[in-house]
């Protein structure tokens, strides 16, 4: 199951998967783009290790490899509770 996380000012939307039995957490980020229909790139918490990067460019992965340094003890234990919706009616 997927979650939603948030969408940044560029309309990039970020979504997060349940914890894994391994303990890993996906992160997914996918923006829309008018001739590519859609750029996304995958990250694996805690490790940071990023799969399937497709149409984003490095300066993008740059930016997005800080989002997620700063918001990854959140995703973590939103992945752990049912997303950010299910954490904020505790």
């Amino acid at each position: 199951m997927m979650y939603p996380f948030m969408t940044l000012d560029d309309n990039t939307e970020v979504v997060h998967s349940e914890m894994l039995p391994d303990g890993r957490v996906k992160v997914y980020f996918e923006k829309p783009d008018a001739k590519d229909c859609f750029h996304s790139a995958v990250c694996y918490l805690p490790d940071y290790k990023w799969e399937d990067i497709n149409g984003f460019t490095p300066e993008e992965i740059a930016r997005y490899q800080e989002l997620v340094e700063s918001t990854a003890h959140l995703i973590l234990q939103f992945s752990k509770e049912g997303g950010v919706e299910n954490a904020a009616s505790f």
